[in-house]
């Protein structure tokens, strides 16, 4: 193609080696996708009808569900909808939108973890200080931070992208990314901007990590003085802990592959990479937060119990 404005739509090529087996991976990933629904839904209701639950830490909780829908609903209806359809293609448009909801979603799911290790400091490193500083206004606001930075920085990443002149209209995955978009620029257009502008937010959640070890560093510190510091922190720690190992193994492994691009792995294997943060967290998270979290676990367990007998 000679110019980025004759780029109207795209050809999602990752689909090639799924036509074979497409109706047995379409009724999985509707299971899939059901689960996600189901499982965060209720979490969220659980905690929304539960006026014991209204604390910063389900708070937080009910914003990764929502995220963990945002995120999914951002992929799964279009990937279930390109398994039923003859062409995979995506329009210029939906392309940019779905790079964007795809970054904006594991960037807010980093934000949110990064509040809730802020939330778990006060509550047991400053616990005298944590209703006087973790006021409605001031969740409010980390709460909008969590969600409103990822937002804004990345609506600026996919506008300098979209400026970009493209020379190709092969997406080699089934979802569209931002650097897939990039790489199909012409090699004479201008990209220094947009490698940048991914170093700047590169830089810029790395210290979210760096943050949540400083948290967890004190957090160690001040739970191996008391017994009762230690069982708080296992009740509640170690749930985010589990969901921030699991993210970042996820984000790291998926970032290193992108540095090195390999075309020796199969397009199958490839494309569980490239969607992998998009199946593990949205379900292991809730999983892992419903039953490790006593006050949830016992809603949950009286919920069945009231309703077997």
């Amino acid at each position: 193609m000679d110019n980025q404005s004759n780029a109207r739509s795209f050809i999602l090529s990752g689909f090639n080696e799924t036509m074979n087996f497409r109706v047995p991976l379409f009724s999985f990933t509707l299971l899939y996708y059901c689960l996600i629904l189901f499982i965060n839904i209720s979490l969220m209701l659980l905690i929304f009808l539960d006026e014991n639950l209204h604390e910063p830490m389900y708070i937080l909780l009910s914003s990764f569900c929502i995220n963990a829908l945002y995120g999914s609903t951002g992929f799964y209806p279009k990937f279930l909808s390109d398994l039923l359809s003859s062409s995979q293609t995506i329009s210029y448009e939906g392309c940019l939108l779905q790079a964007f909801i795809m970054y904006s979603f594991a960037c807010s799911d980093l934000s949110i973890l990064a509040v809730m290790a802020f939330d778990r400091y006060l509550a047991i490193c400053r616990p005298l200080h944590y209703h006087s500083f973790m006021t409605k206004r001031r969740l409010s606001q980390l709460v909008c931070f969590s969600w409103l930075t990822p937002f804004c920085t990345y609506s600026i990443n996919i506008l300098i992208t979209s400026r970009l002149r493209l020379c190709g209209i092969n997406i080699q995955r089934v979802l569209c990314l931002n650097w897939l978009i990039v790489k199909l620029a012409c090699p004479e257009a201008e990209t220094f901007s947009n490698n940048i502008s991914a170093y700047v937010i590169f830089i810029f959640y790395v210290s979210h990590g760096f943050f949540i070890m400083w948290t967890y560093m004190h957090l160690i510190k001040t739970c191996v003085r008391s017994r009762d510091d230690r069982l708080k922190f296992m009740q509640t720690c170690v749930p985010h802990l589990t969901s921030l190992i699991t993210f970042l193994s996820v984000i790291v492994f998926q970032f290193v592959y992108m540095q090195l691009d390999s075309t020796d792995l199969s397009q199958s294997l490839q494309n569980f990479i490239a969607i992998e943060f998009l199946i593990i967290p949205p379900v292991m998270n809730p999983l892992v937060y419903g039953f490790k979290l006593t006050k949830i676990r016992n809603r949950i367990f009286t919920l069945v119990y009231y309703k077997t007998s």
